[in-house]
């Protein structure tokens, strides 16, 4: 598996793609020039997968849908996706989002010869999720803004809750090391997230 992470202009927040053939690929929290950069990788986008709803990680999903290229987030974040991004409050103008599938915690999706478990992270927004993907062997974990590198997500916007988000570090904290992209910031480890970051203490 290849993970390959853009970070647009402007509000700095993590898009990703991931490949496991080195052809096809899914783009994690589209960024507005993700299809530019899959073009430049020679990759066929074949989903777009959003952690949570925030105008920052979805600004790629109207040019990907125009492009026939799907879009998909948890079954409970998608009226924040489509209608509250959260955009106007920090002055962006307002993405155009619409959801094509949803999924629900526990669900295993297949793209592009990768699964990807779906896990309700809620905390940031009620609505976010990680996604533990594996191909060829490998597994690693998409956060979104659940985790960062020695911090998480900030849980006082709508539909935030600090309870509700240590609750989800728990369930983050059962499993073992993994190779962790986050939503924003540099790529870390989960182990080194259990040892090092205050939230998990």
């Amino acid at each position: 598996m290849r993970v390959f992470k853009k970070i647009p202009s402007g509000f700095c927040a993590n898009c990703y793609l991931v490949t496991e053939d080195g052809d096809k690929a899914v783009a994690i929290d589209p960024s507005p020039d993700v299809l530019k950069e899959a073009a430049r990788l020679n990759l066929s986008l074949q989903a777009a997968l959003l952690t949570h709803g925030h105008f920052d990680h979805v600004g790629g999903c109207a040019a990907l849908r125009a492009a026939g290229v799907p879009v998909g987030c948890l079954d409970v974040e998608r009226s924040l996706a489509e209608t509250h991004t959260m955009a106007r409050e920090f002055g962006y103008p307002e993405p155009s989002v619409t959801v094509d599938f949803v999924f629900s915690d526990g669900d295993v999706l297949s793209f592009a010869g990768m699964t990807f478990s779906v896990l309700h992270t809620p905390g940031h927004t009620a609505g976010s999720c990680c996604f533990l993907t594996k191909g060829g062997g490998e597994e690693v974990l998409f956060t979104g803004d659940t985790l960062f590198k020695g911090d998480v997500g900030r849980f006082d916007l709508p539909t935030g809750s600090g309870a509700a988000l240590m609750q989800s570090l728990e369930k983050l904290a059962a499993f073992g090391d993994l190779p962790v992209y986050p939503g924003h910031g540099d790529d870390t480890t989960l182990q080194w997230e259990k040892t090092h970051n205050r939230y998990f203490k």
